[in-house]
């Protein structure tokens, strides 16, 4: 039996090297070309108004907390709140800005409990981040509403939402920055890439300047259409090398003519393992998670809730089964534990939280197998 792996990357490969030798033919594999074709690209796809091709969602989450730093005179120490349900870039991020990251409590969507969220406002919060856990939105728009009122910054951290939409809509217009993540087992994967997109035209421009070392001007817009390259730009401030190039965005690019197609079997999937496990959950041996009435997921990754999930992850890893666990609570780790136990029901769900195996990859004959491990074990 071959191995089950819990995401695996897909790339339409034939497509895919035709988008890159047009890059190698040129001459031109870094910024500029076919980035400022997959940002064009992706603001007619998600109708936000920016889109900075950057060289990961990492990149894109420290421009937006910098960005807003900077324009609204944030001081360091002040506060963005929170999930401990992440990927550590979400936090390491907010800490790169000498920000403090004030940990909120999740809800039965393992999204930020907005009950939570209002808890833990206090005169220095400035932001919130709110991390769109396997493409799910919980309760976004309450937390888009607590923002409103409270006059914060809401950042979307849609590293697993490429392509999701709530009542036919993508998500996101609502925030100040929402960053994408194309990083190899994501939905749209390149090697590694990603997508960080300002409400604000002023912040856009600043971004890709900062993201470019702090230089005015980047050597793609220096060659004129006769070839002529022009070498003088300016440095005024201190910047990062965080844009991303032509090969990822050639990736990105038929990546993202197949999305809606290839999201549209992840939920085919997803929909195959709740038939086939419906047995288990009624006997409320497993349950997954849920997601709000109008929402069309990515389904970055399919969750569920058992108990004993250590001695059930050995016996599948025993069948070729590997699935996955998303996240080890940000608060276990050493940067973060000085919010340990302020979480419980991050904390519960933390125990219990498994990630079945979604990918291209994955077959209906592999899902029944999946299943009848699962139902044998249980």
């Amino acid at each position: 039996m071959e191995n089950i792996q819990v995401l695996k990357p897909y790339y339409r490969v034939d497509e895919t090297l035709a988008e890159i030798k047009e890059c190698l033919e040129i001459g031109w594999t870094g910024m500029g070309f076919k980035t400022e074709k997959i940002e064009e690209k992706w603001r007619e796809y998600t109708g936000l108004n920016n889109a900075y091709f950057v060289n990961s969602a990492t990149s894109g989450l420290h421009l937006a907390f910098k960005e807003l730093k900077d324009k609204y005179g944030w001081q360091d120490g002040d506060e963005v709140i929170t999930t401990p349900f992440t990927f550590v870039s979400t936090n390491h991020a907010i800490k790169y800005e000498n920000l403090s990251p004030v940990f909120a409590d999740v809800d039965e969507y393992l999204c930020l409990d907005p009950l939570d969220v209002a808890k833990k406002i206090t005169p220095k919060t400035k932001a919130l981040i709110f991390v769109g856990l396997t493409g799910n939105i919980g309760r976004y728009y309450e937390i888009v509403e607590l923002c409103k009122k409270n006059n914060l910054k809401l950042i979307l951290d849609a590293a697993h939402m490429a392509g999701t939409r709530f009542n036919g809509e993508i998500v996101g217009k609502e925030s100040d920055v929402v960053v994408y993540s194309f990083q190899a087992v994501k939905n749209m994967p390149t090697a590694d890439s990603g997508m960080v997109c300002f409400k604000d035209d002023e912040l856009d421009k600043n971004a890709r300047e900062i993201g470019w070392l702090g230089i005015n001007k980047d050597t793609f817009s220096r060659t004129t259409n006769e070839g002529v390259y022009k070498w003088k730009y300016d440095v005024p401030n201190i910047g990062y090398k965080y844009h991303g190039n032509s090969i990822m965005a050639a990736m990105a690019l038929v990546s993202l003519k197949y999305l809606d197609e290839d999201n549209k079997y992840r939920r085919e999937i997803s929909s195959l393992y709740q038939e086939k496990l419906k047995g288990l959950v009624s006997e409320g041996k497993l349950s997954f998670i849920p997601q709000p009435e109008g929402l069309e997921s990515s389904t970055h990754v399919v969750q569920i809730l058992i108990d004993n999930r250590d001695k059930v992850l050995e016996s599948l890893y025993a069948a070729n089964i590997y699935p996955g666990v998303h996240y080890t609570l940000n608060t276990e780790y050493a940067p973060y534990d000085y919010a340990n136990n302020t979480c419980p029901k991050a904390e519960e769900y933390a125990k219990r939280v498994v990630s079945l195996p979604v990918h291209m990859g994955i077959t209906e004959e592999n899902i029944s197998y999946i299943c009848k491990v699962l139902m044998d074990v249980l």
